[in-house]
């Protein structure tokens, strides 16, 4: 499944808490969890600040805020949750039906957010991000694949077979007929499948090499 890394810049559309972020421009704010709703969101939020105090007053005192509970405060971080019904930096998430991976980074007003998904669905998101002005760039697009994916279940036998026998290592502790032993298969089809699954393992690795 593809997984994709933006930043994007909260600032452009009046997003509160990149503004917030903006005046602390030396925390880190990130955004442990989120619950997106019709009506706004519910977030927790830890940010490491030696400030405290003073974000604390900060969410009190801003009219986006619908209700702010602080569930830990020391010297180097504030752990609080919060309720607001403004998201425009939220927006794109929930309307492209996407979810982040937590926790979202945001720092001096840019958020960098992380997303698993499908190409229609991670287009979607950036396509949002554009109906909505918001300034982006993509940090990295890297497309991930489960075994299955890659490898049948027999050349998956024959890869995880060979790496625990000492196949791979130098020199090698067993033999493609010694394989084929463990396998019941003779050494001529042993070698076929060798050959298909270390194939199929280094195409996978030069196509998301070369993305």
């Amino acid at each position: 499944m593809p997984q994709i890394q933006v930043k994007l810049d909260g600032t452009a559309v009046d997003g509160w808490l990149a503004t917030i972020s903006s005046e602390f421009p030396d925390a880190e704010f990130r955004l442990l969890a989120t619950q997106l709703r019709d009506d706004g969101a519910f977030v927790i939020l830890e940010v490491l600040t030696p400030k405290g105090d003073e974000l604390v007053r900060r969410f009190e005192n801003t009219p986006e805020v619908d209700a702010v509970d602080v569930y830990h405060t020391d010297e180097r971080m504030v752990l609080l949750q919060f309720q607001t019904s403004a998201t425009k930096s939220y927006d794109p998430l929930r309307k492209s039906k996407n979810i982040s991976i937590y926790p979202t980074i945001l720092r001096n007003g840019w958020f960098s957010v992380e997303l698993a998904a499908s190409h229609e669905r991670l287009s979607k998101y950036t396509d949002e991000l554009a109906a909505a002005g918001i300034p982006y760039e993509i940090v990295s697009l890297v497309q991930s694949h489960t075994v299955s994916e890659i490898l049948t279940d027999r050349q998956w036998e024959f890869i995880t077979e060979a790496v625990e026998r000492g196949f791979y290592e130098t020199p090698r502790n067993c033999t493609l007929a010694e394989l084929g032993d463990v396998l019941d298969i003779h050494k001529s089809a042993v070698s076929r499948l060798r050959h298909r699954a270390e194939s199929r393992v280094i195409k996978n690795f030069v196509a998301e090499a070369a993305q």
